[in-house]
């Protein structure tokens, strides 16, 4: 392979990927915890959008099960962004044959 079609080609890939971090920031994903009585959506790029909360979870009491409940419901959105992230960067480097391991972005 010559070095000036794999430039190409990175170009290309690079074009790509701003593309698809661009798209990101538009989609969601949504986590929950506690049976759906947390539920927190975060934007393609992890940054949370919103939360929603019971009414039940409000009693003072129940403070730290709240706390815990909002931490489950973010992880469990943050895994489905990075499982989707992944996905779409299949896609684009489906054509390359990058080592093993290596991950893009670089």
């Amino acid at each position: 392979m010559n070095i000036q079609k794999m430039m190409k080609q990175a170009q290309e890939m690079q074009s790509k990927i701003a593309s698809m971090q661009a798209k990101l920031e538009e989609e969601e994903s949504e986590g929950s915890s506690g049976g759906g009585m947390v539920v927190v959506r975060l934007n393609g790029k992890g940054l949370m959008k919103k939360i929603t909360l019971d009414a039940k979870l409000m009693d003072p009491s129940e403070k730290e099960m709240l706390e815990d409940l909002i931490v489950a419901a973010h992880n469990d959105a943050k895994t489905k962004v990075e499982a989707h992230v992944n996905e779409q960067m299949g896609k684009i480097a489906g054509g390359l044959n990058l080592p093993p391991g290596m991950k893009l972005p670089f």
